[in-house]
């Protein structure tokens, strides 16, 4: 019913049958489109932003439900009044062809009359209100008595402010059904004057939002999740970096280790970080003077990302250390770490390199678990070193790794590095790309050079994983 509160402005043109059909094509195609992404949009349950985005997927092609049903009675029209004599109306009867949670049994009217106390409600409000139609509609008065306690001081405002200040009605509550479930209604009414000037009556529609608001709520809950979840994330991402920082050699490029002699080994190294936004890893590497006068070189990492990672490789980096100073042999100091690994409380894997460099005679004593052999590059070419057995770190608890030796040479040069060196190439491309640096790195003046060569070349963005590289060359 129109209201003569508006009688005073120009009335819109309906809009023509063509152009609502055009709205209608385009809304469906529409809707067809997000429901094609959604279904694409495959998600285990686990990972918040998928279930954030399912929820958004799911709220926006129920409101485009809406909008197609809300279009479709645009091009329609008003249904039409059911035949009988005026003096005889036939009961309001719930309607037969809304299908429960369809729009049309989501959206009911009603009119209440001042002058007469008679109230007019349509079968879909009956339905909306879970009530038996053959009973009569329910007064202002009598509304509240439906409305959940703590939702009638808003009902009875809005309602006061309609009649009296004639403002239009514009808000929502809570009904209690007789079955006790509670339903959200947003109502939408003006105030119909008299022709005195004054309220005679009140027309409103009510529409049943619960799902509606359901689906938002799903939404803003998914999306607090997700919120707390990156939180986490970055927490866990500055406690991991800072705790790698912390344990490893606090150097970058050349070092010097600080043994009395002269300089025997140009040591440098270089931690070739994983795209922002990428999980911490565990990769580390390490160069110490031992008090025999022999250098610790080593390189390895922990499968996995994250601060329980992280801390494991902090605790395993501390351990060969300490095995190291102690006198420990590369190959009984990895067959020891293998046992600690397995000991922990949360077990991991991991692979490793472990070398001794005695100067004096320039003996490399070496082993590996499950890690890429030294590089070494020497008269312009390169090779890997011959590499003893050596299973994973955490594979096998009862494993003993050997050991290996080799002699160099003044100008020799050591590279060792991590698996990710390279990304997405496997260790035997990783190494023959490293090898055909060999006439790069022969020509590079210090291990600093070589190793900004090797970061020039495979540094680049797009890498998933961290990765470090050690260069060590005999200069003595």
């Amino acid at each position: 019913m129109p209201s003569p509160v508006s009688a005073d402005r120009p009335a819109a043109q309906p809009p023509g049958p063509g152009s609502v059909e055009a709205l209608i094509r385009q809304t469906r195609r529409l809707k067809g489109d997000v429901d094609a992404v959604r279904r694409d949009t495959r998600s285990d349950g686990t990972d918040p932003e998928e279930r954030w985005q399912r929820a958004l997927y799911d709220l926006a092609l129920h409101q485009l439900d809406d909008l197609d049903t809300h279009l479709a009675q645009l091009r329609d029209g008003p249904a039409p009044a059911p035949a009988g004599p005026p003096e005889a109306p036939a009961p309001r009867p719930a309607p037969v062809t809304a299908s429960r949670g369809s729009l049309l049994s989501r959206v009911g009217s009603a009119e209440w009359n001042l002058l007469t106390d008679e109230a007019t409600w349509s079968g879909e409000l009956y339905q909306i209100l879970g009530l038996d139609p053959a009973r009569p509609a329910a007064t202002l008065d009598e509304l509240p008595a439906l409305v959940l306690e703590e939702d009638r001081p808003k009902l009875t405002a809005m309602v006061t402010d309609c009649l009296v200040d004639a403002r239009p009605i514009d808000g929502e509550f809570r009904i209690v059904r007789p079955d006790t479930s509670v339903r959200t209604v947003h109502m939408m009414g003006e105030p119909v004057l008299g022709a005195d000037g004054g309220t005679a009556s009140m027309w409103a529609v009510l529409r049943d939002v619960s799902d509606l608001r359901r689906e938002q709520r799903t939404v803003r809950e998914r999306r607090d999740s997700l919120h707390r979840h990156r939180r986490q994330e970055r927490t866990e991402h500055r406690i991991a970096a800072e705790l790698q920082e912390a344990v490893l050699p606090p150097w970058r490029g050349s070092l010097r280790l600080p043994h009395q002699g002269p300089q025997t080994l140009d040591l440098a190294a270089h931690r070739l970080p994983a795209d922002a936004g990428t999980p911490i890893g565990a990769d580390w590497y390490d160069a110490l003077e031992l008090p025999d006068g022999r250098t610790l070189l080593g390189v390895g990492g922990l499968v996995g990302h994250g601060v329980a990672v992280t801390s494991g490789m902090a605790m395993l980096l501390g351990a060969v250390r300490g095995m190291a100073m102690a006198g420990t042999e590369p190959g009984h100091l990895l067959t020891l770490l293998n046992r600690l690994l397995d000991a922990t409380v949360q077990p991991a894997l991991g692979s490793a390199v472990c070398c001794h460099y005695q100067p004096e005679t320039r003996t490399l004593t070496w082993a590996q678990a499950g890690h890429p052999a030294p590089l070494l590059y020497r008269d312009g070419t390169g090779s890997a070193l011959n590499a003893p057995d050596g299973t994973p770190l955490g594979a096998s608890p009862g494993a003993v790794y050997g050991q290996c030796a080799a002699t160099l040479r003044p100008g020799d040069l050591l590279v060792l590095h991590t698996d990710a060196l390279v990304p997405g190439h496997s260790r035997t491309a990783t190494a023959d790309r490293l090898l055909a640096l060999a006439p790069r790195l022969g020509a590079a003046r210090t291990a600093r050079d070589c190793v900004r060569t090797v970061v020039e070349e495979f540094g680049g963005a797009g890498r998933e994983d961290d990765a470090c590289v050690l260069v060590a060359k005999v200069v003595g």
